[in-house]
């Protein structure tokens, strides 16, 4: 199974106001260029989202609620497993210290579970898109993932407003 180095400077500054927790490294994005969210159609959207929050890479660290690149036998990008996300949950955490992040975002439902194994949270993905609790000592923000599959359970123009919500969050904070 090949790994790629998955955290460094290739996530965003450490002072990081905006933590973004993707699913996975995919496989032709951050399994391929060790950057998150770079080099696929999903990189390429999170850009575009950024954008709409008025945030910049230099703004945000990025990192994956598993740090492995789950692949099915087809060598396909799936979901990871339960076991996956628990085993990966210390490293979530390191982060979150590390980080110390004003604003954590996740990026569709693995992310949310994960963080919620973390601190409890009742965010949920249909109902909550954009909108900040408190969670921990910080503000945690739930949005659909970049990537296309998520068009179908919520519109771009949908997801854009949402994204800038998370700006409106991100700017009471600076």
């Amino acid at each position: 199974m090949h790994h790629s180095h998955v955290l460094g400077v290739a996530n965003g500054p450490i002072t990081g106001r905006v933590m973004f927790v993707g699913e996975a490294p995919g496989r032709f994005g951050a399994g391929r260029s060790g950057v998150p969210f770079q080099g696929d159609e999903s990189g390429r959207r999170f850009e575009s989202l950024l954008a709409e929050a008025r945030l910049t890479r230099n703004d945000v660290f990025v990192t994956n609620a598993v740090l492995c690149n789950p692949l099915d036998l087809m060598q396909r990008n799936r979901r990871p497993l339960t076991s996956e996300i628990n085993r990966c949950l210390p490293f979530l955490e390191a982060q979150l210290e590390a980080v110390q992040p004003r604003i954590v975002v996740a990026l569709g439902g693995v992310a949310l579970e994960a963080l919620r194994r973390i601190e409890p949270h009742t965010l949920e993905l249909r109902s909550d898109a954009g909108r900040a609790v408190a969670w921990r000592n910080q503000q945690l923000v739930a949005l659909y993932h970049p990537g296309r599959r998520a068009l179908v359970h919520r519109v771009d123009a949908l997801q854009r407003d949402d994204w800038r919500a998370l700006g409106a969050v991100a700017a009471s904070f600076s």
